[in-house]
């Protein structure tokens, strides 16, 4: 699912739905849910702050639901974070999980990969300096959220989630 909760920077949020769904399909896990919230370049600021204890905004965070397992890579403890849109997500992605599959809660919730949160405004500035569009540069923090999901961390795997990303990025055309 995908919400806007910034009114900065314009976003068509089907193609993006469209490419979540590709890579979620091309990482094996088609059948997890994921939410993703555009926010403003304040809300992330504060996120960032809160979270990381970093200084200013960043283009995306990444909030996983629980302890992962990636497949095929390596198992790796999460811990679960509250950050200020997650309870309009979370109800928001409950109501519409239960529209697409009826059961139980417990399946949802074992079904739900976790929360990215991404700053189009800060995207834009990175997309401009990379010599990207901004709707390839969404796509890019959109794939890279999704591996950080999914226990993969580029801080301290040697280089695992970097040449996994690299390959995906070719895989999607994104270079």
């Amino acid at each position: 699912m995908i919400l806007n909760q910034q009114k900065g920077v314009r976003l068509a949020r089907k193609p993006l739905a469209e490419f979540l769904q590709r890579v979620q399909k091309e990482l094996g896990v088609e059948d997890r849910d994921v939410t993703i919230c555009f926010v403003s370049d304040r809300v992330i600021a504060q996120m960032n702050e809160r979270f990381r204890k970093k200084q200013g905004p960043t283009d995306v965070l990444s909030f996983p639901a629980r302890k992962s397992r990636v497949p095929n890579g390596p198992s790796t403890s999460l811990r679960t974070s509250e950050w200020p849109a997650k309870k309009r997500i979370r109800k928001a992605s409950a109501a519409d999980q239960a529209k697409q599959r009826p059961g139980k809660d417990s399946q949802r919730e074992e079904s739900y990969l976790g929360d990215i949160a991404i700053a189009p405004a800060t995207a834009r500035r990175y997309a401009k300096k990379n010599a990207r569009t901004l709707e390839n540069e969404l796509r890019v923090l959109i794939l890279h959220g999704v591996l950080h999901l999914l226990g993969y961390d580029h801080e301290t795997d040697r280089g695992e989630m970097d040449r996994l990303e690299q390959k995906l990025r070719r895989t999607f055309g994104l270079v």
